[in-house]
């Protein structure tokens, strides 16, 4: 009943952190002192991405870059901005499932322990019990011989045949 409910749950959080993620970039651009970081966070991207798409086609890294301009570099972090939150999200709701997860079949391995020793004292108090049958059995004999009852305790479970006169 739970795991369809946390799937939900799970579900509605990714969905609902997408117009949140929206909301955050439109914000971002407008404020003037987070708008320059977020201009300064895309302009180091970009040099960055730009590296490794030349050394991946192998062009040459020594060139310089050419920064984006204001407006691109702004929708471009913002877009980061979103992706990550969006990702951090999602991150965030696999994490907690995977805890969900570890606690759970913890449970269950604490209860199979509880089994497995609930059996082993079962199996310990059987095995007294048989001793203490076997000590009364032993003294039932021991009277049975003291008393000329020896015939008493057969081994053999099949019984003695007389002959006939």
């Amino acid at each position: 009943m739970i795991l369809p409910v946390a799937k939900l749950g799970t579900l509605l959080l990714k969905t609902m952190s997408k117009p949140i993620a929206t909301r955050l970039k439109t914000e971002a651009s407008r404020h003037p002192k987070f708008r320059q970081l977020i201009i300064n966070l895309a302009q180091a991207n970009h040099r960055i991405s730009t590296n490794i798409q030349r050394r991946v086609y192998g062009h040459s890294t020594s060139v310089e870059i050419r920064p984006l301009n204001e407006e691109k570099a702004v929708q471009a972090a913002a877009d980061l901005i979103g992706e990550l939150f969006v990702f951090s999200v999602a991150g965030a709701a696999v994490i907690f499932e995977v805890q969900r997860s570890a606690r759970s079949e913890a449970r269950k391995e604490e209860a199979r322990k509880k089994e497995i020793e609930a059996i082993r004292q079962k199996e310990e108090q059987l095995a007294q019990d048989l001793l203490i049958v076997k000590q009364k059995l032993s003294e039932l004999e021991h009277v049975a011989n003291s008393r000329g009852l020896s015939g008493l305790f057969r081994s053999s479970s099949v019984p003695e045949q007389r002959p006939h006169d």
